[in-house]
């Protein structure tokens, strides 16, 4: 197993990408913490992992807030003693021209995407440098390279969150903790299907999206998941500061458009 006796985070794994990831990192032999606002989804996540035979536990965890990622932390090394993995998965859209949008739209969405990750990495680290290193992923998007349509300040938070990570493998690099950014593509979570709709019109949405993608396929939350597990694996010992990319050969292209 290529995460045995691994302690691994995972926010936002009430559902989507992060509860394929929780539940892979358990089944790769890791110790799960389940960290997440939503209580059921999280139960959930967490039933699934244990039914399994494998461990983990919930964190109730608003990521906006310094003081409940504090405590994740704390708890997680209360239980098992130690933190090898932080995947900082929590994530937010807002489809909204950028003059509507009030104050604290463009600080709930940076809150979400970018402040959690500074708050759980500020935490983490201090564990990981005493330990000897650890892993650390941070979900960006295929925004972190290109705008999109419509959602500024998602584009605008997932930009920020590339270069957060690439200047994190710059500094934690000496204490053998590696940082890098994962960038998803069309995949189906909720996340995208409360932003495209659902029914027939969302499916519409969909296939005339998946007409720029080379691959005609929309990704699961396990493809990606398993691209996560690659990052905070052994598999990519020596990669770190790095934009990896799971899209389907999307942004590969500057003009693709083939009708399903």
């Amino acid at each position: 197993m290529k995460l045995e006796g691994k302690v691994a985070i995972v926010t936002g794994a009430a559902s989507g990408i992060g509860r394929a990831s929780a539940i892979l990192f358990a089944q790769e032999g890791a110790r799960v913490v389940v960290a997440a606002r939503n209580e059921r989804g999280a139960a959930e996540t967490v039933a699934m992992i244990t039914a399994a035979g494998n461990e983990a536990f919930f964190a109730r965890t608003d990521v906006t807030k310094e003081a409940d990622i504090q405590r994740m932390v704390e708890a997680t090394i209360a239980r098992w003693g130690r933190i090898d993995i932080l995947f900082n998965n929590a994530g937010v859209v807002m489809v909204k021209p950028l003059e509507q949008m009030t104050e604290e739209d463009w600080d709930g969405v940076m809150a979400v995407n970018v402040k959690a990750a500074f708050f759980a990495i500020k935490h983490v680290v201090p564990h990981m440098r005493r330990q000897g290193g650890g892993t650390i992923v941070n979900n960006g998007s295929i925004s972190s390279f290109n705008g999109q349509f419509g959602t500024p300040v998602y584009s605008a938070s997932k930009g920020a969150i590339a270069l957060l990570s690439k200047s994190l493998a710059l500094d934690y690099g000496r204490d053998r903790i590696r940082v890098n950014c994962l960038c998803p593509g069309i995949t189906d979570t909720p996340m995208l299907r409360e932003h495209i709709g659902h029914g027939s019109e969302g499916e519409a949405r969909i296939r005339a999206r998946l007409s720029r993608v080379p691959l005609g396929e929309i990704l699961s939350p396990e493809d990606v998941a398993r691209a996560a597990l690659y990052l905070v694996s052994d598999d990519s010992v020596g990669v770190t500061g790095i934009l990896h990319v799971v899209d389907g050969g999307l942004i590969a292209a500057s003009e693709y458009n083939v009708p399903l």
